[in-house]
């Protein structure tokens, strides 16, 4: 399957923000966008000038593509899914890359960013109900159970991701219970729960003209 391979850190000086891609390096003071705020390619020169509305689409469209860690046809599928369901567009985006597996394995906390959460479930780490999923794009629904496989909970990287995940925020629509690797999924996000730094708005925008 195709992916992204080029630096990560590239991705997050171009948005102008932290993807956090790249895990715990992401909070501590080595983040690249910590000590080179400039987009790559620009060097010391700073971008001046005021940017179309186009361009401003565009940037959160990859933004919100880049943190999910998406190519640009998974991502038009999920907008033309979200087209189809009730409600708004946006939210309903949203709303389905928040349920992919991949990110609920990292919002729990079993995995630091989600590109290493997504290598979790590809190598058969992770049963939902009681079974083996290795497709990071399941989407989860309410009541799900999700957890480490039993066999799988000694593994290093997910240890230092739960130790790591004791200080970071907790979500609402999620249960957690570490000392048992698992969780639940126990609502569909609502609008407040869903990430407040991307502005859906703008992407559907983009795909509207």
């Amino acid at each position: 399957m195709a992916r992204y391979l080029g630096s990560k850190c590239k991705l997050c000086r171009r948005e102008g923000t932290k993807l956090f891609l790249k895990g715990a390096r992401c909070y501590s003071p080595k983040c690249s966008l910590e000590r080179r705020n400039t987009p790559p390619g620009e060097g010391r020169r700073k971008f001046r000038g005021k940017m179309s509305d186009y361009a401003i689409h565009l940037r959160e469209k990859q933004k919100a593509k880049r943190t999910y860690g998406l190519l640009e046809r998974q991502f038009k599928n999920y907008f033309k899914k979200a087209t189809k369901m009730k409600g708004v567009t946006g939210e309903n985006l949203l709303r389905l890359l928040e349920t992919r597996l991949d990110n609920v394995i990292y919002r729990m906390g079993f995995a630091t960013s989600r590109n290493a959460a997504r290598q979790i479930v590809n190598h058969g780490h992770v049963l939902v109900d009681g079974k083996k999923v290795d497709i990071p794009s399941y989407i989860c629904v309410p009541g799900q159970k999700i957890e480490i496989r039993s066999n799988s909970r000694q593994i290093p990287n997910i240890h230092e991701a739960m130790e790591a995940h004791k200080s970071l925020d907790q979500f609402d629509w999620l249960e957690v219970h570490p000392q048992e690797f698992s969780g639940y999924v126990k609502a569909v996000p609502t609008a407040e729960q869903l990430p407040q730094d991307i502005d859906h708005r703008l992407i559907i925008e983009f795909y509207s003209k």
